[in-house]
């Protein structure tokens, strides 16, 4: 973390100028587009001991952040933050003019819609305080955007509501796992994967001289590495990180830590990378892209690597069941009827769920989730909750969405009410 104070928000860093040998290589069209990591800020949370009724103020600060408050809203909430409006006004001489304004307003929520790729966040519903340009119980769309204050108040917060504003806002919760895809076409992407999402750090294209001018090639080569070096100083904290995975097509990868290796003694910004070797993992793709991140973290062999990271704790725990259900089906339970009845017995060691089933409309069936997440921790249960905008989500959404690896058997009775179970079982 020595390097950490004048690294907070200095995009310039990634760009420094280059000896002037290399400024006409330097002209021809390095790119870098840098995304700055945060955790939301909590201004104030006040809930009621008795109801749990309460207001929560926050402040998104990227995109995963909203990705949580879309997780925290419930239909029925009243969500305040300030917002732009198209006002129509009447002029002197009759005719109607608009004019866009920004105001507050106060919406009780009716739909809520995440884009996570565009990372939009918008919540509908009526007006419901008082307001001089819009009238009470008049329609709106609120755009909760980053570092932008919304507050949320709730007739009731549940544990899982305050278990994920405290996920959002703990630092330590935050990536443990960071991956630098490169190809040898001088095009690189540092992404940091947390326990919801894969977050875009750094693009980095630059343009590399063919190897026919062995010189400029090894020059743009070696700028090529030491501005992904600069990507990895300024987006990765030493201290919390556990495993970078450096993945390419062909030997780029292997040429990059040797390009460190080289030259670690004499460079001091290197030392932090040397004394971490053991972090570094790396892995041969198909590609650069950011999709080919789905098969190395459901690589058996990578997730030995990174054993005690959160996105392998999730994985495994997947990884677990499966065996299971494969090897003794009557510990490995899943769909909701089978789950809930082995969580009223107390048999649940391991529970796996899907975040989107806390999103129920129906209020019943979040409060029975929620009532079942709090039995398993009761119990001295683990519980995992898995992102829909993670792979290991995808495999656990085709099987309901909910599944339990038990503490000892229990016999499975056919006729429990579970219909879905029975068609998901291919």
């Amino acid at each position: 973390g020595g390097n950490q104070k004048q690294q907070q928000d200095t995009p310039s860093l990634l760009s420094p100028t280059p000896p002037p040998q290399q400024q006409q290589l330097e002209q021809q069209n390095t790119k870098f587009e840098h995304f700055s990591p945060h955790t939301m800020k909590l201004l104030k949370r006040y809930i009621e001991s008795k109801n749990g009724a309460g207001t929560v103020i926050l402040i998104p600060e990227e995109i995963e952040d909203l990705w949580h408050i879309y997780h925290i809203i419930s239909i029925g909430d009243r969500i305040k933050c300030s917002t732009i409006r198209k006002i129509s006004k009447e002029t002197s001489t009759g005719s109607v003019a608009s004019e866009r304004l920004k105001i507050t307003l106060t919406v009780q929520c009716e739909k809520t819609d995440f884009d996570p790729k565009g990372g939009n966040l918008r919540v509908s519903g009526k007006n419901v305080v008082e307001n001089k340009f819009v009238k009470l119980g008049q329609y709106h769309t609120l755009d909760i955007e980053v570092n932008r204050k919304i507050t949320i108040m709730k007739d009731c917060w549940d544990s899982v509501h305050l278990q994920t504003i405290n996920d959002a806002i703990d630092v330590k919760k935050k990536a443990d796992v960071a991956a630098v895809l490169m190809s040898d076409q001088g095009k690189a992407r540092i992404c940091l994967i947390t326990s919801s999402m894969t977050l875009d750090r750094l693009n980095i294209e630059m343009s590399i001289p063919k190897k026919r001018y062995p010189g400029s090639h090894e020059k743009g080569v070696h700028r090529f590495f030491d501005a992904i070096i600069r990507g990895i100083e300024q987006n990765i904290d030493w201290e919390v990180i556990k495993c970078i995975i450096v993945a390419s097509p062909g030997f780029t990868k292997d040429q990059f830590m040797e390009y460190i290796t080289k030259n670690g003694h004499s460079r001091s910004e290197l030392k932090p990378f040397l004394k971490n070797r053991d972090r570094f993992l790396l892995v041969h793709t198909s590609s650069a892209h950011r999709q080919v991140l789905n098969d190395i973290l459901s690589d058996p062999m990578i997730l030995k690597n990174m054993s005690d990271t959160k996105a392998a704790a999730e994985v495994q725990a997947l990884n677990d069941f499966h065996k299971l259900l494969r090897d003794q089906p009557d510990r490995a339970f899943y769909g909701p009827g089978h789950v809930i009845k082995a969580g009223n017995m107390g048999a649940i060691e391991t529970l796996l769920i899907m975040d989107e089933l806390f999103r129920a409309s129906d209020v019943q069936q979040r409060r029975q989730y929620v009532h079942l997440v709090e039995s398993v921790k009761r119990n001295g249960g683990n519980v995992h909750i898995f992102s829909s905008l993670h792979a290991s989500g995808d495999r656990l959404k085709s099987m309901t969405g909910v599944a339990a690896i038990l503490r000892y058997p229990l016999p499975l009775e056919d006729n429990a009410t579970d219909s879905e179970t029975e068609s998901d079982e291919d």
